[in-house]
């Protein structure tokens, strides 16, 4: 495995990425308080089918953030992601996002479609559709990110973990959680405020009108215990005819810890067969 940094020439960013395997290119974009260990469970799954790039990204892992807000925005990061891809000649590759990574998945899709062969949005959402929601969001996610500063990271994440959109984690192994509660803690205060700040759902751009123009191949995949994003992904695919969406039963908002073996099966399965109806298994 490669472990290595790339310095972004758009905002100076020194991005922290892994990469494993050989094949077609799949990089992959974690979720909010997470970074590219979040995959260490599938990464070994995936390697012998695809040349895997995990990114840290802004203010997680070991990428930190900017200390202006404003160059960690999302389109500003999309393109730092973009021109990472085209620098180790990885583009166009299929892109895997996860939450906060989904969005940033769709970003680069819309801002960028010549580095995306294919996009795997899991748990993911265009943003939120009006000003008004995201001004809202904004308030909250800056009491959010003032909360970590005041209080620290083990605060945050003993809050965090009680949120009821983990709930469904609760199934997983002790170590299993052991391990989730340990990546979320080697992240700083600082890194997830910024985070919050530049990259939040309040924070970036709305991308809902967008996606009746997108023609990459996509799949939505969200866990069926996760109410709120499955009924967001049957609103993106009802207006993006080159969207499907999977449900993986038993699964809440990360199918991708909750169940792996079926979750790598659906994205294998999506990338070599998406243009093949016998290839979309179980749809929504």
């Amino acid at each position: 495995m490669k472990n290595a940094f790339e310095t972004s020439p758009t905002t100076g960013i020194s991005y922290y990425y892994i990469e494993t395997g050989d094949g077609a290119p799949l990089a992959l974009l974690h979720g909010f308080t997470g970074s590219s260990a979040s995959w260490d469970e599938i990464v070994p799954c995936l390697a012998p089918r695809f040349r895997v790039i995990g990114i840290d990204l802004p203010g997680h892992g070991r990428t930190p953030a900017p200390q202006d807000p404003a160059r960690g925005a999302l389109s500003q990061v999309a393109a730092d992601i973009a021109t990472l891809l085209r620098d180790l000649r990885a583009a166009p590759a299929h892109l895997l996002g996860y939450s906060m990574g989904a969005r940033l998945a769709l970003g680069i899709a819309v801002l960028h479609p010549d580095v995306v062969q294919s996009l795997i949005l899991e748990s993911g959402s265009p943003g939120l559709a009006t000003e008004a929601e995201r001004a809202a969001r904004r308030a909250q996610d800056e009491a959010l990110a003032a909360r970590i500063e005041q209080y620290g990271i083990e605060a945050f994440v003993n809050e965090w973990e009680q949120l009821p959109l983990w709930a469904s984690q609760r199934q997983l192994s002790l170590d299993a959680r052991q391990r989730l509660r340990a990546q979320r803690l080697r992240n700083t205060p600082s890194g997830l405020a910024a985070s919050l700040r530049s990259m939040g759902a309040g924070a970036q751009p709305s991308f809902w009108d967008d996606l009746p123009r997108l023609t990459i191949p996509t799949l939505a995949i969200t866990g069926a215990l996760d109410e709120k994003f499955t009924a967001i992904a049957r609103d993106m695919c009802a207006r993006c005819p080159a969207m499907t969406h999977q449900i993986i039963e038993g699964a809440g908002h990360a199918p991708h810890l909750e169940r792996p073996a079926e979750f790598v099966e659906r994205v294998v399965a999506f990338i070599f067969g998406r243009h093949s109806n016998s290839a979309r298994m179980r749809t929504d």
